[in-house]
């Protein structure tokens, strides 16, 4: 049981098995993906800085995103790791909030990310006459650090209230890390304006970081339409089909997760959800921006000489 929140406080974590010889799977399989996440992220990163050839704002926003997916792998994973093979799935009470906090820290930020992603590639198809006066490096940089700001005070806000909570009833959190949702339903206090602060501040970020990214894409595909010849049309497109996967694929898992009816709703359900956006896309990342591009697999070559 957990009363006003100490040092010596803990909650529960579920393992995603109980079977012995399933869990050393399990451990070897997210160790094996936490490890080439952060590999290939890392390749990324060192890529687009020694390359000159990939000191465009596209290749400056993906070297961000690759620092922020290793970011926000390592928020979970090694505690998801320990939680598997440990006898003592626990962990602090403060330990939970600070994991609440830099979950929701790094996702919003990645968010808003993507949306400067998709005005960069926006700028890039639809205004390529003013696309380097439009995107230079000290926008650039303002979009990035924008991002994380707003990936901050999401999380501030949402966290800080957590520390005026009590938790006096069961202290079994069911899931395999701290996300905010969980922690608010072992409360023992009352917890309305923690979730509609989360709601709306979840709604309003993801609302306007969804608008601009679909609002940049109408403007994109609008563009390449009427683009004339097919080869034109191919070569625009390939230019953003790895940001618009990579976009489909967090907000449709991240926003399913949180916004699905509760009657749909299991813990079974919320953990694939979650393993998907929070620990497989940070590894599918790098492989969709990588692998249709020649000029990051030839500056991968050089980074391996190295």
């Amino acid at each position: 049981m957990v009363g006003n929140q100490t040092d010596g406080c803990f909650f529960w974590l579920l393992s995603l098995s109980n079977d012995f010889q399933l869990q050393i799977l399990l451990f070897g399989l997210f160790l094996l993906i936490y490890l080439s996440t952060v590999v290939a992220n890392v390749m990324i990163i060192l890529a687009v800085k020694s390359n000159p050839n990939l000191q465009s704002p596209m290749y400056f926003f993906l070297s961000h995103l690759s620092f922020l997916d290793v970011c926000y792998s390592s928020v979970t994973l090694p505690k998801m790791l320990e939680t598997i093979i440990a006898k003592q799935k626990t962990i602090s009470v403060r330990g939970c909030f600070a994991q609440a906090f830099f979950i929701l820290f790094t996702a919003t930020t990645e968010v808003f990310m993507l949306s400067s992603m998709a005005y960069d590639r926006y700028c890039a198809i639809c205004k390529p006459l003013h696309y380097m006066n439009i995107m230079n490096m000290a926008f650039s940089c303002k979009l990035v650090a924008t991002s994380w700001t707003l990936g901050f005070l999401n999380a501030f806000a949402n966290t800080l209230p957590l520390l005026r909570l009590e938790f006096c009833g069961s202290n079994i959190i069911k899931h395999y890390s701290c996300e905010l949702p969980s922690i608010l339903s072992l409360s023992c206090s009352d917890t309305f304006m923690n979730k509609m602060l989360f709601l709306m501040s979840g709604c309003t970020f993801g609302v306007v970081s969804i608008f601009l990214t679909v609002v940049s894409y109408i403007y994109i595909i609008s563009t390449i339409m009427r683009i004339t010849s097919t080869k034109g049309r191919q070569k625009a497109f390939s230019t953003c089909s790895s940001h618009l996967s990579a976009v489909t694929l967090f907000y449709g898992t991240g926003y399913f997760r949180y916004l699905r009816p509760s009657s749909v709703s299991s813990v079974v359900w919320d953990e694939i959800l979650s393993i998907q956006y929070s620990i497989l896309i940070p590894l599918l990342n790098p492989i969709i921006y990588s692998l249709p591009n020649k000029e990051m697999k030839a500056s991968f070559k050089k980074v391996l000489k190295l």
